[in-house]
């Protein structure tokens, strides 16, 4: 058996028989294009289950791993279709009857996002959830739901359609959350919207998650969210827990119409972000004028770990993401570590004022 470096043989992504390891290779050449460059993690992947068969853990443990695979597989499957559409994930009450304020605001709120060509993704269930995907229609809505034995199944804009996934972990359900949204709105609910708003603002202030507008949403005279975060300055922000730019990572807003404008200024200029080699790279639709690049060199210098900025053009050789190719790219060493400033940039860059004006 042959390993292609020393980090893969530091994995240990290895069985004990040279006849399994051959077998595998073996079901990769009639599964796999030869030329599929996910080769290796396929192999991995079946390496992975093949070691677990054969410390033939307890049952449990095999299941958890079946449903898993099968889920996610299922997950992939399905959500190809919209891959090329950008998608809100909106979190909210299940207990919001349809007369209330709220229930309104948010089914407002999917009106406002369908016409900006916007899925809306929800955990499929009522309230708020099924208000959001009523004001969107089945087209523009996408549901996430739970096998729960005791709560009732998707709404009636997602239910029996091909828009529905249903998981049986919460685990994965809350991945798929937060990979498919390219922004996340936030409406008042209980522990689940909670936990939700908290693991999301964790995972984008760590950097495990892409940076993507977060929109705390609540009716005018509402004091949800202001409570919320007057706990989180008070309590994380003046006792050093977090940073104080780590607050910019929200925006809160009163009407589904704020939400909205908010997302769609998020994406004015900033598209995404990647990791490439030790830089972190900013795509963006426009170059900034040299104006621009001044002031981001005394305003945002702290980002850098070290080094400086550097715009520069999609190049073929060097970037090899042709999908991108009409994107420039805002290059920097970056600290890893403040995502809140992070998010400020991606204001100054968002400024037309900021733009080259022969983009």
């Amino acid at each position: 058996m042959t390993f292609k470096n020393d980090d893969y043989l530091a994995r240990q992504y290895q069985v004990s028989s040279f006849d399994l390891d051959t077998k595998v290779d073996e079901l990769l050449k009639l599964a796999v294009p030869p030329t599929s460059e996910n080769l290796e993690l396929y192999r991995e992947m079946m390496l992975t289950v093949a070691r677990m068969a054969e410390d033939d853990r307890n049952r449990w443990d095999a299941k958890i791993m079946l449903q898993t695979l099968r889920e996610m597989e299922g997950s992939f499957s399905l959500l190809e279709r919209f891959k090329r559409r950008r998608k809100v994930t909106v979190f909210g009450s299940a207990r919001t009857a349809p007369d209330h304020p709220l229930y309104l605001q948010a089914k407002e709120l999917g009106e406002v996002l369908s016409r900006q060509n916007l899925m809306v993704i929800t955990g499929a269930g009522g309230g708020i959830m099924a208000a959001a995907h009523e004001g969107a229609g089945l087209e523009n809505s996408l549901g996430l739901n739970i096998a729960l034995p005791f709560e009732q199944g998707a709404n009636e804009t997602v239910v029996g359609s091909a828009n529905l996934l249903t998981f049986h972990f919460f685990f994965l359900r809350k991945l798929f959350f937060v990979k498919e949204a390219d922004a996340l709105v936030l409406c008042p609910g209980g522990f689940g919207t909670l936990d939700e708003a908290l693991e999301v603002l964790t995972l984008i202030q760590t950097g495990k998650s892409p940076l993507v507008p977060v929109v705390l949403l609540d009716q005018e005279g509402g004091t949800y969210w202001d409570k919320a975060l007057a706990f989180m300055r008070e309590e994380l922000v003046d006792k050093n827990y977090i940073s104080a730019s780590d607050l910019r990572l929200m925006r809160q807003v009163r009407t589904p119409k704020e939400a909205g404008e908010e997302i769609e200024r998020f994406y004015l200029n900033f598209h995404s972000t990647r990791w490439f080699r030790d830089s972190f790279v900013m795509r963006m639709n426009h170059p900034l004028n040299e104006v621009a690049m001044v002031t981001l060199h005394k305003e945002f210098l702290d980002l850098c770990e070290s080094g400086h900025f550097t715009q520069v053009p999609y190049c073929p050789e060097t970037h090899n993401e042709p999908e991108f190719c009409k994107q420039y790219r805002l290059e920097f060493i970056f600290n890893g570590r403040d995502h809140g400033r992070l998010r400020e940039l991606v204001d100054f860059i968002n400024l037309p004022q900021n733009w080259k004006s022969n983009s």
